[in-house]
């Protein structure tokens, strides 16, 4: 296929992760590079982490829940992060886990962390998902080894979040701080996107494929329909969920997907990386001083907070 038929415009936005000037820089530049009709009908897929690391939480929200107003005709979609949910979690936003057991059900597995990770043991902590625990606590180390980086309060990084809503960090007062149109949007954060007939340019011509979207990608050893199921229905027994939150063993397409022309789209591993159809959009990983990426469906266009463009 040389051209797709009436194809949509897909923009993949990787995580912005706090930085309210670099998402204002990438999305004035995804208005001035893609073609104005096809901009204003496209569909935005944001791939999760708002939150962290980035000192504009609060702002960045605001600029993610306005845009349904200010461009009606878009599509937009709100992955949540590993980071958006932990967030959610410590405001008590996530969906009682299913079965009627109690979030601190989740806390036994990973128990031996929590004197290293300092969990939160503040107001509201008995019902808390260990996630919500382990963002709010207060880590003891400083150094974040693997990264390079100091930590920022907790092994989260969530101190500028508390901040940028006007609490300190570890405070149990960020609940009555959270506006509630940032509650709404923090409880209404899908897990996993599909979406059918997406056209992408590829070394063999333009494809029509499947898409799915999901924070950290999709479990390998894991039966993909279960993993979809327990996606979909925003399954809170899993006290920490590999699809939003894994690493080496979300990082490929899974087997039995690679054989069907499906994208896997994702964002969380601080690099950008595309091979085939598994596309890896998350350049900036919360770094002051690295860009925020976005890739647009079906060129295959990479767009970044720090391009200039000529007027």
């Amino acid at each position: 296929m040389s051209e797709p038929p009436q194809s949509r415009t897909i923009c993949l936005i990787g995580d912005i992760h706090g930085h309210i000037t670099k998402l204002q820089n990438l999305w004035s530049n995804l208005e001035n590079t893609i073609d104005p009709s096809q901009f204003k009908t496209a569909t935005i897929i944001f791939l999760g982490d708002y939150c962290d690391r980035g000192p504009q939480t609060r702002q960045v929200i605001d600029f993610l829940i306005s845009l349904p107003s200010r461009y009606p005709s878009q599509k937009h979609v709100f992955l949540a992060g590993n980071h958006d949910f932990a967030f959610a979690a410590f405001l008590r936003l996530l969906p009682p886990p299913l079965g009627g057991s109690d979030f601190s059900e989740g806390w036994k597995e990973f128990e031996d962390s929590e004197e290293r990770e300092g969990w939160f043991k503040g107001d509201g902590y008995e019902k808390m998902h260990l996630q919500g625990r382990r963002w709010s606590g207060t880590i003891k180390a400083k150094v974040n080894v693997a990264k390079g980086t100091e930590y920022q309060g907790s092994i989260y990084d969530a101190a500028p979040t508390f901040e940028s809503y006007g609490v300190p960090h570890g405070s149990a007062d960020l609940v009555k701080a959270v506006p509630e149109e940032h509650k709404k949007f923090l409880a209404d954060l899908v897990w996993v996107h599909e979406e059918e007939e997406v056209f992408m340019s590829t070394d063999d011509g333009v494809k029509c494929c499947k898409l799915i979207a999901v924070h950290a990608g999709l479990e390998k050893g894991v039966d993909v329909k279960e993993q979809m199921k327990y996606l979909k229905a925003r399954d809170t027994r899993i006290p920490k969920v590999q699809p939003l939150s894994g690493r080496k063993n979300v990082w490929d397409i899974p087997e039995e997907l690679s054989a069907s022309s499906t994208i896997i789209v994702s964002g969380h591993h601080g690099k950008l990386h595309i091979e085939g159809l598994r596309l890896i959009i998350d350049e900036g990983g919360g770094f002051h001083d690295k860009p925020v990426a976005a890739v647009v469906l079906p060129s295959m266009k990479i767009i970044r907070d720090t391009d200039e463009l000529t007027k």
